[in-house]
């Protein structure tokens, strides 16, 4: 009887402790699930706070460069120069005007003149004629800017190919194509001074006009105005002349 008595009660302790078995290793499942769940969620947490760093040491490059710039204007006594890449903006300083020249023909003989067209619309007197070298100073300065800058890019440089070194190519064609160091000989209508500005004492009116009446005609030009304009006509067509 004993025995008959113990084998039911073996079963039965031993399917319990099964069942008890699957429970545990399901609940220990849903735990590490829990757990990798709640790991791709930090996970996922910490690269959207990550990511947005990635840009920041250029951030700080630019922001170290502007802060150099600005002590380097202190340190100058807090006046900014002159533009370095303007001609007709350059103060009457010798070694400065002597410098960009300079730099200017080695970046030329180095870069413009290897294309034909440039070669061919460039005249042997571009030094006389200040808006000449004007373009050439700054299209020199936006090849550095595509090139050599820290932060150059192909768009850059693209933009330089595309639409810059053509611009400045036709408009040295258009304006002094012709050109040639005789018409420099007498020191040529280029070396007088700059013209004033036309109608420039027309500024008060047409400034009055514009601020607080000009759903109106605009005010008729004065007979001063019109007899200065002739002149400056009959000028013009005297220097196409020559």
């Amino acid at each position: 009887m004993s025995t008959d008595n113990t084998t039911p009660n073996s079963g039965a302790n031993a399917n319990g402790s099964s069942d008890n078995t699957v429970r545990a290793v399901w609940g220990l499942a849903k735990e590490v699930e829990g757990l990798r769940t709640q790991f791709e969620t930090q996970v996922g947490e910490l690269r959207a706070t990550v990511v947005p760093l990635t840009a920041m040491p250029e951030k700080v490059s630019t922001l170290a460069r502007t802060v150099r710039g600005i002590a380097e204007q202190l340190a100058a006594g807090g006046e900014s120069e002159v533009p370095s890449w303007s001609w007709l903006d350059l103060p009457a300083d010798l070694d400065r005007s002597q410098a960009m020249l300079t730099e200017l023909t080695v970046w030329m003989r180095r870069i413009f003149l290897r294309y034909p067209d440039a070669v061919g619309a460039l005249p042997e007197c571009w030094m006389w004629h200040p808006d000449i070298v004007e373009e050439l100073l700054w299209l020199a300065a936006a090849w550095h800017s595509a090139y050599r800058d820290e932060d150059a890019t192909v768009a850059r440089a693209a933009d330089w190919h595309d639409r810059y070194r053509p611009g400045v190519v036709r408009r040295i064609k258009g304006s002094a194509g012709g050109c040639s160091l005789e018409n420099h000989e007498d020191g040529g209508p280029l070396h007088r001074p700059a013209p004033g500005v036309p109608m420039g004492e027309g500024l008060a009116p047409i400034a009055l006009w514009w601020a607080e009446q000009r759903d109106t005609p605009a005010p008729v030009p004065t007979a001063e105005q019109l007899a200065a304009a002739q002149t400056a006509a009959r000028q013009r067509r005297g220097g196409a002349r020559r």
